[in-house]
């Protein structure tokens, strides 16, 4: 499991050492798992000078803002996440569905950045990658790829972006002020679909020893770092909804697929608080569904394939939702027509409206998919299911325009925004859903034999031990062996004393 990021202890004493002495000149403290978990145990000199750094600026403090409780200027702290409430009048269902809002994140506006942290930090405080000497390779449908060039470049270290070409305008004019060289990104053919083409270019960028492969579909690193970080994160919101309200609980944790990591909060709130996960994903690629395939455009979702870190044994249920409705709905939420309609003839607070731009098209995704669950389940108001709006509608500006050119070319008007209502909101069914079963579940584990075993590599033992829930517990011994090893690093780097924490 070397290659998956399990280590615990230093395997490479010489890229230990150089790693020590560049953060040591570059001045970058690691903050621990434990810290990004619970940002108030960050130490107090750190978030004092932390409020004259840009959140957007590659500054080494930034680090200590990747976590799900900064505050909307992205420049404070909050006792819990930044988060958005739909009301049943919008949802037309009586659960309270609630997203945290991913777009609070540094840098890159996305929570993916703290994926790519997860996935790097135990290489680093391993000896297993080395800022003075290897570049580091981000694979992505979405914005992993963004977090990891902007932490490589904080770090001092080559980041190099690898994406589909179809992805939105947005992503690559973030990427071009971000990487070191042009070259560094590198479009592979498709949309979100083909994950397989990305494989494809890792492998031949992994022929080259200084390129290491950061990948998040198969790094545990950013399955526990979301079970931990946001798990807790989700948890803390769910007691503060419900503060007062004893009989309260969590239905449901809602998220797409992607690469799963996201996906492993839902093992925390399952424990804690017994919630059911509901993994998501598109209707037009429906492979956890019914091992379909096919192509759409619901940006940071990739799939025709099941992630090595995804925890399939526990997954409770499978939604799929079709692009276009979150292709629409973006449309509603992001123009003046669409925000009038819901105001005027909705009677949706106007306040609220204006808030739907942190949603993007995977959050209007998992949105929908809530609404499915609560639908399905029949649930009240008691009830709460909890998802993520991984960003927000800023970085798909560009698809808004496409969508408009290709739904709305007579215009986007009244008319236009109550059909979208109709459509793509309001007759929202239980269709596309699947209860798992202990056969479904080991369907769709068995379907991930063919891109991990086969395509992949990975031993047959490797991929068996996952479907035992006793595994993925036992990963989280891993988190404090990790922040130990975060803790003495950064005490030979002697940067810790140099900023007094």
């Amino acid at each position: 499991m070397a290659r998956l990021g399990l280590e615990r202890s230093v395997v490479d004493p010489t890229v230990y050492k150089n790693t020590v002495a560049r953060f040591r000149e570059a001045g970058v403290l690691l903050p621990t798992i434990g810290q990004l978990k619970d940002p108030s145990t960050i130490p107090a000199a750190i978030r004092e000078k932390l409020k004259d750094v840009n959140p957007d600026s590659p500054h080494p403090l930034n680090l200590f803002r990747v976590h799900w409780f900064n505050d909307d200027q992205r420049t404070g702290l909050t006792d819990v996440p930044e988060h958005i409430e739909l009301p049943p009048e919008l949802t037309g269902v009586k659960a309270r569905i609630v997203l945290a809002l991913g777009n609070k994140f540094p840098l890159i506006n996305a929570h993916k950045v703290l994926a790519a942290y997860g996935c790097l930090v135990p290489r680093l405080v391993t000896g297993q990658f080395d800022p003075t000497h290897h570049r580091a390779v981000w694979p992505s449908t979405g914005n992993y790829c963004r977090g990891g060039v902007a932490i490589s470049r904080i770090l001092g270290c080559h980041g190099i972006a690898v994406l589909p070409e179809n992805m939105s305008k947005e992503r690559f004019d973030w990427l071009d002020k971000w990487v070191t060289d042009p070259a560094d990104i590198i479009r592979t053919p498709g949309c979100e679909s083909n994950v397989k083409e990305i494989y494809d270019e890792c492998a031949a960028l992994d022929r080259d020893p200084t390129n290491i492969i950061f990948n998040q579909f198969c790094e545990f690193g950013n399955y526990l770092v979301h079970r931990n970080c946001t798990g807790a994160a989700m948890e803390k919101l769910f007691h503060t909804l419900t503060k007062g309200r004893p009989t309260a609980k969590l239905a449901a944790y809602v998220s797409a697929s992607g690469s799963a990591g996201t996906l492993a909060a839902g093992d925390h709130l399952k424990q804690s608080l017994g919630a059911r996960i509901v993994a998501v994903e598109a209707a037009e690629c429906p492979t956890l569904l019914n091992n379909g395939f096919g192509d759409h455009n619901i940006q940071g979702i990739g799939d025709k394939h099941v992630p090595f870190i995804h925890n399939v044994m526990n997954t409770d249920m499978v939604v799929a939702i079709s692009d276009l409705h979150t292709d629409s709905l973006m449309v509603l939420f992001n123009t003046d027509e669409g925000r009038k309609y819901l105001v005027e003839r909705r009677g949706i607070d106007a306040t609220l409206v204006k808030r739907l731009a942190n949603l993007g098209l995977s959050s209007i995704c998992n949105m929908l998919a809530a609404i499915k669950t609560a639908r399905h389940l029949d649930l009240g108001s008691e009830d709460v299911i909890l998802s993520v709006a991984t960003s927000g509608a800023a970085m798909y500006t560009s698809e808004i325009e496409k969508t408009l050119a290709r739904h709305f070319s007579k215009g986007f008007d009244a008319i236009s925004a109550g059909e979208v209502w109709g459509r793509s909101l309001a007759a929202t069914t239980t269709d596309h859903m699947l209860e798992m079963t202990h056969t479904n579940r080991e369907r769709v584990f068995n379907l991930g034999y063919y891109t991990w075993v086969e395509q992949q590599g990975v031993s047959l033992e490797e991929f068996s031990v996952r479907k035992h829930q006793s595994f993925w517990d036992g990963l989280q011994d891993l988190v404090p062996a990790w922040d130990a090893m975060i803790t003495r690093f950064n005490a030979e780097t002697g940067v810790d004393k140099v900023l007094g924490a």
